[in-house]
Parts: structure tokens; C-alpha cells; sequence
């Protein structure tokens, strides 16, 4: 039988040769199965309360496809800690018939698997509530709950006690004082790039870090520890069970823990008040449209290709800087990028778009797709021919079987062993007469006129994208078929080249190497502007690659 290994570890703390530990414990396992190990299928620093997990996914995929009858892992909490997760794995691999094994308790059944996945994830709920009883108990003993903050260093051997680092102390007083004198935190932040001054971490500067968000707290202005107040439990943390990411959701004032550390005082009562001040008054100034209405009701404008660009230098985020205008982030934010170049909305979406046209309107395209579409309907209609003559062959044989009991009964020949066989066998019959009964897949019919009705379909491809009805599906459509767009300056010249990673990279890369188009058949395919294509990793052979 052959079999595949699943292995898991939750946190970066970890060593990596937990993975090993697992594998090996299964491989185990199966030796004395006697089952094949066919794969094997891991996921690092990952928390088994995602279900969103690389190793996890093709894990799946791979039992959908029949790689193997059976999941092996060293235990139920290495796949799952969600019961909800749990319980749909199990779905799925019974439906597909594979078996669900772990060396803690043999082979899951579904009572089984409802059991312990309720287990895995009460675990976790306990572990929250221990952790957040314990970080309790740290801050109201004056140290930290988490993290480090810029202008503080650890004390002693004690990871959760810290004093003031004077470097960075001088840094903090400095960006108060530049913002309490009217600067923006982003131009304090390109002055500080522009000097060599590194940030939280080693990192540059960015106009957020200082900003932040002053209902949560975060960013250089919010800190309160600045002032010698410890101020914990702000926001509380949860996960998305559809994407396994952690959202943060505001804690009432009520639930704040606030601890008086006068020994980390950084800035005096007077500067912090004239900051808040000024954030206040920039509230009131810039918190409202034109029209006096709060801004935060209207919601910004969902773009096409918002998102996905990515600048060629620095590797940061091309976003509008200006009326419909995409520029480098980082340029702007923090200006550690050289790339001046910008380019407006409408261009951009012209050029991939219509390069995405014009790659698809290869007449030779349409040939493949219906010549690749009737081999496998053909295919489809031979796997049905087999599958309903073997069960033929098969009811037929029962049907045999039950006849020869039946003349053995009427012989005087019965057993009690005989009575239970005949019940079984009528069971198989009816389950076979059940799949024969089922229809014949519903074979659909090509549209004679379908290479009409692509050739107009693919021509209107810009101007329907971008209508006001499908421009937010079609964007999100897009974000599932590009992981990035980068936008790259010209060597000598003006403008940028522009080149598409991901999954639609590699669909057009496959229409040029089948559909062949013709070598400029018209001037007005000439002209098109073109861009580049990278085919994404694993979707296609690396031959597709441009």
C-alpha cells in the first residue's frame, strides 16, 4: 500500500529537526505496515491553526489526484489544531479513499477525528489564555509584554527587563520635536534615511513607523512608554479561520492594563502634549473632504492592478502618489530609491492588458483548445465504457456467486456462515446495481461559431475590465493569476519596462509556444506595446519561463 508522510512544526523557536523526528517515527510506522512511502509532505514555523500551509495544500492535492491510500503523520495535531479543519480533512480523504493514520493512535476514524481535533483546539485556547496570564503577570511588574521598542535595550539576563539606549533615545527626542515643529513623518523619515540613521530592526525609515495608528498605539508618536507608561493589551489578536491570518481588533479602554515605569521616561509631559496636539489638529484638517464629510466613510478606489506592482530597483510597492499616477513607495515614504520614473493608470492597464490581448488572439489557440478539449471528452467517454462493463463483469459474477448459495440452500447444504455470505453479496449487488443506474456524465457541445465569439471577446478584453460592473471581480480575479508586476526604468531613456509574474505569465508564455502567431501581420499588432512574462513556480516547466 503505499503511503505518504505529513510533518509539521508551529514556531521559528523550534529546531528544524523536528521535521526529521516526525518523518522518521512514520517511516517507522509504515515499515512495519508494510506499506510503500511514496512522499512525504512538511510545513515548517507554521501554526497548525492555518490551514492555509504550502505542504498542507499539495498534501491534498495529491490525494485528490490517487498518489496514495494512505496519510500517515505523528500525530492529529501535526495536520490540525481547528476541529473544523480536522473534521473536512477527514471528509475528503474518506471520499477519496484514503486512510487517515498517525503513530499516537493508529488509523482516525471519524469519531476519532472529532475527538482529538476538539483537543488540538482547546489546546490552543488553553495555551492563549496561559501565555496572556503570564505576560499579565510581566507587565504589571514594569516589563515588557512583547516586542522591543526603538530607544530600549534588554537589562541583565532578564529577557523582559529593559533601560533606556542612548542612541536611540536621542533619536526618539528628535522626531518628536521635528513633528512637534511641524515636520511630516515622511519627510522625518527621508531626512533620517538620508543621514545613515537605521530604524526599529536595522531597517529604514518609513512615514508609518512614525505615524502609526493612535488608537492602537503603534508607531514612534503613540508610544506611551515614551513617557513612562506602560500600556498593555490594547488590541486583542484573532485569526481568520477562511485565511489563517492574525487581525487585530481594539480593546475597550476598560481592559487596558496601565503601569507607571518613570525609570523609561524618554520625552517630558510637555513635548509629548504639543505632539498630540498637532496629530489632533492634522486630524480635524485633513479628516474630511471637501464637503465637510469624514473620509474615512468613503473608501479608496479598488484599481485594476492595485497591489500587484512592484518596483524593479528597491523591490518595494509601486502605489499612487498622485491624481491616477503609480510611483515607487519607497522613493516617496522613505526616499532610500533612486526610481523616479511614474507612470499614469490608464498606460499601465493599457499596456498589460492589451499585451494580454494580443498574445490570446493566436486563431491557432482556439485549433489546441478544441482539438485538446475532444481528446478529452473522448478520454472521459473511454474511462465510463470501461467502468460500466467492469461492474457488468461484476454483478454478473455476484449474481453467480448468489445462485450457486442459493441451489446449495435448496440441497440442504446450509450454514450459518452461508447466511451471512448471501446477505453480503446481496449488498454488493445492490451497491453495483446503484452505480450502474447512475447516468452517463452530460457531455457538453461546442458552439460551432466559438472561435467567433473568442475573437470578440478577447478584443473587447480592455474596455470590459475596466468597466464599473466587473472592475473589482476582475481585479480580484487577476490577484489570483499574478503574484507581481515589476516595473523596472529604462537604461538611457525615459519610461519603464514592464514584466508580469505568476500563474497568467505562464498561460500567456504557453499561448506563444503553441499558438504561433504570425509574424506581424499587421501594423497595428506591430505597435502594440509588449511586455515581459515569468511563468510561476511549479505551474508550468521551467521551459515556459521568459
Amino acid at each position: 500500500m503505499r503511503a505518504a508522510i505529513y510533518a509539521r512544526y508551529s514556531s521559528d523557536m523550534q529546531s528544524e529537526a523536528s521535521i526529521e523526528d516526525q518523518v522518521e517515527v512514520c517511516r517507522r510506522y509504515a515499515e512495519a505496515k508494510g506499506w510503500q512511502i511514496v512522499d512525504t509532505f512538511s510545513d515548517r514555523a507554521i501554526s497548525g491553526a492555518n490551514s492555509n500551509r504550502p505542504g498542507y495544500l499539495a498534501m491534498q492535492q495529491s490525494a485528490r489526484a490517487g498518489a496514495f491510500e494512505v496519510i500517515l503523520a505523528e500525530s492529529l495535531d501535526r495536520l490540525s489544531r481547528r476541529v473544523a479543519d480536522v473534521a473536512a480533512l477527514h471528509d475528503e480523504l474518506t471520499f477519496n479513499r484514503v486512510a487517515l493514520h498517525t503513530v499516537a493512535t493508529g488509523e482516525v476514524t471519524a469519531l476519532l477525528a472529532g475527538v482529538l481535533g476538539a483537543v488540538g483546539q482547546q489546546y490552543l485556547i488553553d495555551l492563549k489564555e496561559k501565555t496572556k496570564r503570564g505576560l499579565l503577570g510581566r507587565v504589571l511588574s514594569g516589563k515588557s509584554g512583547g516586542g522591543l521598542a526603538f530607544g530600549y535595550s534588554l537589562k541583565g539576563s532578564d529577557r523582559g527587563a529593559r533601560e533606556i539606549a542612548a542612541r536611540e533615545a536621542v533619536i526618539v527626542e528628535r522626531i518628536f520635536r521635528d513633528f512637534a515643529a511641524g515636520h511630516s513623518p515622511r519627510a522625518i523619515a527621508k531626512t533620517l534615511n538620508a543621514e545613515g540613521v537605521r530604524g526599529p530592526g536595522g531597517r529604514a525609515w518609513r512615514d508609518t513607523m512614525i505615524r502609526g495608528q493612535r488608537d492602537r498605539g503603534t508607531g514612534v508618536l503613540n508610544n506611551e512608554l515614551y513617557v513612562g507608561r506602560l500600556v498593555w493589551n490594547r488590541c486583542s489578536y484573532v485569526k481568520d479561520p477562511q485565511t489563517g491570518r492574525r487581525k487585530a481588533r481594539p480593546n475597550p479602554p476598560a481592559n487596558w492594563e496601565v503601569v507607571k515605569v518613570p525609570e523609561l521616561r524618554i520625552i517630558d509631559d510637555t513635548l509629548w502634549e504639543a505632539v498630540k496636539t498637532r496629530q489632533q489638529s492634522l486630524l480635524r484638517t485633513m479628516g474630511r473632504d471637501s464637503a465637510g464629510n469624514p473620509l474615512n466613510r468613503a473608501h479608496r478606489r479598488k484599481f485594476l492592478l492595485s497591489g500587484l506592482l512592484r518596483c524593479g530597483q528597491c523591490g518595494g510597492g509601486y502605489t499612487i502618489i498622485g491624481k491616477d499616477i503609480y510611483g515607487c513607495a519607497s522613493r516617496r515614504s522613505r526616499g532610500t530609491c533612486k526610481n523616479q520614473e511614474t507612470i499614469r493608470r490608464e498606460e499601465l492597464e493599457h499596456r498589460v492588458l492589451t499585451s494580454l490581448r494580443t498574445r490570446l488572439m493566436a486563431p491557432e489557440l482556439v485549433s489546441v483548445f478544441i482539438e485538446e478539449y475532444t481528446q478529452e471528452l473522448n478520454r472521459q467517454a473511454r474511462e465510463h465504457a470501461a467502468v460500466y462493463a467492469t461492474l457488468k463483469r461484476d454483478v454478473t459474477a455476484v449474481e453467480r456467486k448468489i445462485a450457486g448459495i442459493v441451489s446449495a440452500i435448496e440441497d440442504g447444504l446450509y450454514s450459518q456462515s452461508m447466511n451471512k455470505r448471501l446477505t453480503d453479496l446481496e449488498l454488493k449487488k445492490r451497491d453495483i446495481e446503484s452505480r450502474l443506474a447512475e447516468p452517463a456524465p452530460a457531455t457538453p457541445r461546442i458552439h460551432p461559431n466559438v472561435h467567433k465569439i473568442y475573437e470578440r471577446k478577447i478584443s473587447d478584453l480592455v474596455v470590459t475590465l475596466n468597466s464599473g460592473d466587473v472592475r473589482t471581480e476582475a481585479a480580484d480575479i487577476l490577484r489570483g493569476l499574478i503574484d507581481k508586476i515589476v516595473l523596472t526604468p529604462l537604461e538611457g531613456a525615459n519610461g519603464c519596462s514592464i514584466t508580469v509574474h505568476g500563474d497568467l505569465a505562464t498561460i500567456l508564455a504557453f499561448c506563444e509556444t503553441r499558438g504561433k502567431p504570425k509574424e506581424k501581420s499587421s501594423d497595428a499588432v506591430a505597435s502594440e506595446p509588449q511586455i515581459s512574462v515569468v511563468a510561476g513556480v511549479g505551474f508550468e516547466p521551467t521551459t515556459f519561463r521568459l
